[in-house]
């Protein structure tokens, strides 16, 4: 009989496994994918960003309404912890000028490669497309379906952003009553372009103070095609989401008088852009978006260009996501990570209704879980129950 069953390959899965060979228990994991943790491959395409280097209070308020229950997790496992782990698998960790911590090397794969090494010399066994069924623990395998009889599960299973990557949120469907409606978190939001704008698609905007609600970030972000996103879009898109206003301040470092006063000089024979170029040293970029939500131009431009607003037609579908907000409600497992209806099951990583910004917050919170769900797991058995 296998001991412990981990449905989903992803950091918090594969955490929760790490904790229960380590203890000596047998370890299944199954995985629905060819192979395991590709959304978590796919995070460290443009530099893996670990974990946050800040105060632990004021790492632990970006989880919002559910602080209070991650918080003891998180005291557990946070972001020196984090940092102490990879290290531990040989990698060399760095903190950026914003606090966000990488591998020096940047990529996920050597993390990977030594905490598979790791894994494989501690016992797991990782079956990949192995798909689960739902209800009791029967899997769509490259052999027929196949039926595992663990002591103890953990449901490691991801939300329902990136379903090529694996998480797909399938599982919600036999779950429906005991879960949050998915939506997206860490998102883009689509916007209807005028034609003027096609050749500043690609250009990031960079220096600006993008405010959202009581959320207000100094950041860049991205002119896409299909509308913004990118960094400082992703910081405000819960309140975006919740249906309150993205207004841009253009030039952070000016005082509206300041603007104002420059605006007065002479123009000559300048161009508009030319002289906002030239007397303000707005880029284009910021002059196209200037153009598109605040044409046409007021006597006095300084209020329009400390406090644009942005008119959006909603987010993008939460399979775009970079991850999703909701999942299996909070109430429904114990402090433990316990399924309250179901002994011996229990939850992790992102299919948990909590969400955070991204800057290490997502996969800190995934890795805090997995070991938290997998020492109670440990304890369940031990138990003998």
């Amino acid at each position: 009989m296998t001991e412990a069953l981990i449905i989903g390959a992803g950091p918090a899965g594969l955490m929760a496994a790490d904790v229960l060979s380590a203890a000596g228990h047998s370890v299944v994991v199954a995985e629905a994918k060819p192979s395991v943790a590709r959304k978590f491959l796919m995070a460290g395409k443009s530099g893996l960003n670990l974990t946050k280097d800040e105060a632990f209070e004021a790492f632990l308020a970006h989880y919002q309404e559910a602080a209070p229950f991650l918080r003891p997790m998180l005291e557990a496992f946070g972001p020196k912890e984090v940092m102490t782990w990879a290290e531990g698998l040989g990698q060399e960790m760095f903190t950026g000028s914003s606090g966000r911590v990488f591998p020096k090397v940047m990529k996920t794969s050597p993390l990977m490669r030594a905490w598979l090494a790791k894994l494989d010399a501690q016992g797991v066994d990782i079956r990949t497309r192995w798909r689960w069924c739902g209800g009791h623990f029967d899997f769509d395998t490259p052999n027929g379906v196949q039926s595992l009889t663990p002591k103890v599960t953990v449901l490691a299973c991801g939300g329902a952003s990136w379903a090529r990557l694996g998480s797909d949120g399938a599982w919600a469907d036999w779950m429906e009553a005991a879960i949050a409606p998915f939506q997206p978190a860490n998102m883009g939001f689509h916007v209807n372009w005028s034609p003027h704008m096609p050749r500043h698609f690609g250009a990031p905007v960079k220096n600006v103070r993008l405010t959202a609600g009581d959320t207000s970030v100094r950041a860049e972000f991205v002119i896409s095609e299909r509308g913004v996103e990118g960094g400082g879009i992703y910081a405000v898109s819960r309140q975006m989401r919740e249906g309150h206003s993205l207004v841009l301040d253009l030039l952070p470092d000016m005082t509206e008088d300041h603007i104002r006063k420059r605006l007065l000089r002479p123009r000559g024979k300048m161009s508009l852009a030319n002289f906002l170029r030239k007397s303000l040293k707005l880029s284009g970029e910021k002059q196209a978006l200037l153009r598109e939500f605040g044409h046409p131009f007021p006597d006095d431009m300084a209020p329009l260009i400390k406090a644009l607003p942005v008119r959006h037609a909603g987010a993008r579908p939460v399979d775009e996501a970079i991850s999703t907000a909701g999942g299996f409600r909070l109430s429904g497992v114990t402090e433990g990570l316990m399924l309250q209806d179901t002994a011996g099951v229990f939850a992790a990583g992102e299919m948990l209704d909590w969400e955070a910004p991204t800057g290490g917050y997502l996969l800190t919170a995934c890795l805090s879980t997995g070991r938290w769900a997998g020492q109670h797991a440990q304890a369940f058995l031990a138990q003998g129950q």
